[in-house]
């Protein structure tokens, strides 16, 4: 069997109701990956999206998963997730959506795929993706970047803002 390793998954959402996709994505990783434990996931934040400005804003948040399952596989059970909660891929980036799973982290590992890319590319630009690691890890370091608090210094404000605890409850 092999060792566990650290994951970390980017949650997004901005159609539909974004906060209950995000906390119902959270149930899912919890409970429907096989050789997987959800071990923390942090406050939830709304930030502009990235891509065109006419949709809604967004509502993210990051898991910090232990898997036993390999980059691909757990690649693969979070995109059934995504099915499960209606998200249609139609090949559109920066889109609005349902759901959005992504691996951000697994281990130290730097994985270069047809598919599968981490540390997820742009992830030092995100701050949706920096902070929440942030809150989780505060001494994390991504490989081939830097620590996450080095790299959340040098973020420049985009507009994240937190959601307030009883909001999300």
């Amino acid at each position: 069997m092999r060792p566990a390793v650290h994951a970390y998954i980017g949650i997004g959402a901005n159609l539909g109701d974004p906060v209950a996709q995000v906390l119902h994505a959270c149930t899912r990783l919890a409970r429907d990956v096989p050789r997987t434990r959800l071990i923390a996931r942090s406050s939830l934040y709304r930030n502009p999206p990235m891509g065109p400005q006419d949709q809604p804003d967004y509502v993210n948040a990051v898991a910090r998963l232990d898997t036993q399952l390999t980059p691909r596989a757990l690649l693969d059970e979070l995109q059934a997730i995504e099915v499960a909660c209606g998200r249609q891929r139609d090949g559109s980036r920066w889109g609005p959506r349902l759901l959005d799973l992504d691996i951000l982290l697994f281990g130290d590992l730097v994985i270069d795929q047809p598919g599968l890319r981490v540390p997820h590319p742009g992830i030092a630009e995100r701050d949706f993706v920096l902070f929440p690691l942030q809150e989780l890890d505060p001494a994390l370091v991504i490989p081939g970047l830097g620590s996450v608090a080095a790299l959340c210094r040098r973020m420049a404000s985009t507009g994240l803002v937190a959601i307030a605890e009883e909001a999300r409850a």
